[in-house]
């Protein structure tokens, strides 16, 4: 009840903040949304999740009757001799130890037969349906996974672009106050109010930054490359938005929590565990050494020859109609079924194992995940102290340089805290944001609707 009540007040906070974005602004949303149309594996893995459903009917159609026809047409030849026969007709009475032969030795071949069967009883086929059952659980399993890596894969481009494109704003503002004190520097040197060791210092400070500007100017221009590929919005149109300064809290529920929904839902998981499965039925197919199969078969056909024989022209004609029930007991295959066994067993090993190794990376995951988020919270809280130290050491250091207190050296070092410290702030933020929906993800609750609490806590670039 409680996980509800939050589902509902998140989406309601969602629209609120959607309603309250400025024109052309890009949200998650719409770059999650943009990207299910976009994206080329994702729509693999939805081709494939539908090719899979028909699994389900080639599971039902396996213990339902099928009916075949069949119909030859062409030459052929036929020799019958029969001898002690009985042989009687009215008028001719009766004669013993009667001889017959019959030969067609080039005819014309006429033959139909319409068979139909209906498996009653078989181990290999309800085998065989509990796989495609389950194959068709897996491909469900991998839809939603292909969801939610869209969703992660996602959020990482687009705050990829978030990171890179304020690392850029903020190297701007970096270079513009040491072109500044580059300048004031060189006035104040042939005033000879300052050591040339301070103009050289500035010059070195300046040429720098102007290759990280480059640097960061072609990181940005990749990422947004990245993104306008995954969701087809092109780079210029899009304005996107960064993480709100207050810290996002920490998820109330325990780490117990959710490690157990970790247990439960994780997608990759229960595909292994149902991997598992998978391989107990392909050795449920093989088991045992009598393994019948019981069907209800129904037939009926016609043969019919003729053309010119031996003794003549001559023509046969034949039918059958019959309805049973058929017993097939493989007696003897060579060692096949055996060998296939043992591989089947092995097979269930391998699956086992693979499903412990998931299960332990699944919870390293939902541990990682869970402290990033708990402690991301303090981590975002102390980063945005540092910054406005920072700020503070940065307008001091201007005022004492102005009265002579400061260096040049110590103004731009001072710059360059004050930038690392706002960088570092908007990263730990998005990396909060992400342990979001990282855990969400891990436990396999990863959807719209979580998506639009963590789009919730964005703002427009003005909104410093």
């Amino acid at each position: 009840m409680r996980r509800a009540r939050w589902s509902a007040v998140a989406v309601s906070a969602a629209w609120l903040l959607a309603m309250a974005l400025p024109a052309g602004a890009t949200d998650l949303i719409d770059a999650w949304r943009a990207a299910q149309q976009h994206d080329l594996d994702y729509t693999a893995a939805r081709a494939a999740q539908q090719a899979s459903a028909a699994k389900r009917s080639q599971a039902a159609a396996l213990w339902r009757p099928s009916v075949m026809l069949t119909g030859t047409a062409g030459v052929g030849g036929s020799d019958t001799s029969a001898t002690g026969a009985q042989f009687s007709a009215p008028g001719l009475g009766t004669s013993t130890d009667v001889a017959f032969d019959t030969s067609v030795n080039r005819g014309a071949l006429g033959r139909w037969a319409l068979a139909a069967s209906l498996p009653l009883l078989s181990r290999e086929r309800d085998a065989q349906g509990r796989q495609l059952e389950l194959s068709a659980d897996v491909s469900d399993l991998e839809w939603q996974n292909a969801q939610q890596t869209l969703m992660l894969n996602t959020a990482q481009r687009y705050f990829d672009v978030v990171l890179a494109s304020d690392s850029l704003r903020v190297l701007r503002q970096q270079q513009a106050a040491v072109e500044q004190a580059l300048v004031e520097t060189q006035d104040r040197f042939r005033l000879g109010d300052a050591p040339v060791t301070d103009t050289h210092e500035a010059a070195a400070r300046s040429g720098a930054i102007a290759a990280q500007r480059l640097a960061l100017e072609t990181d940005l221009h990749l990422k947004q490359a990245d993104i306008a590929d995954a969701t087809g919005m092109p780079p210029a149109a899009v304005q996107l938005l960064l993480p709100s300064r207050e810290a996002t809290p920490a998820e109330a529920q325990a780490l117990e929590f959710w490690l157990s929904e970790a247990e439960l839902r994780n997608p990759q998981l229960r595909m292994q565990i149902t991997a598992v499965e998978v391989a107990r039925q392909e050795a449920a197919k093989s088991s045992g050494v009598l393994s019948p199969s019981v069907e209800l078969v129904a037939q009926v056909g016609r043969d019919r020859l003729s053309g010119s024989g031996d003794f003549g022209s001559a023509s046969n004609r034949a039918g059958n109609r019959m309805i049973g029930v058929q017993l097939s007991v493989p007696l003897y295959t060579g060692g096949m079924r055996s060998a296939r066994q043992q591989e089947a067993l092995y097979g269930i090993e391998k699956a086992q194992a693979q499903a412990d190794r998931t299960r332990q990376q699944v919870t390293q995951k939902t541990r990682a995940a869970w402290l990033g988020l708990t402690v991301g919270g303090g981590r975002v809280a102390a980063l945005s102290q540092a910054l406005v130290s920072s700020r503070s050491r940065l307008d001091a250091t201007r005022l004492g340089r102005q009265v002579g207190d400061r260096t040049t050296l110590d103004l731009l070092n001072a710059e360059n805290d004050a930038a690392s410290a706002e960088l570092t702030l908007l990263q730990a933020r998005i990396e909060l944001l992400m342990n979001r929906l990282r855990l969400a993800a891990v436990a396999g609750r990863l959807d719209e609707a979580w998506l639009q609490s963590v789009n919730a806590s964005l703002h427009a670039p003005g909104g410093r």
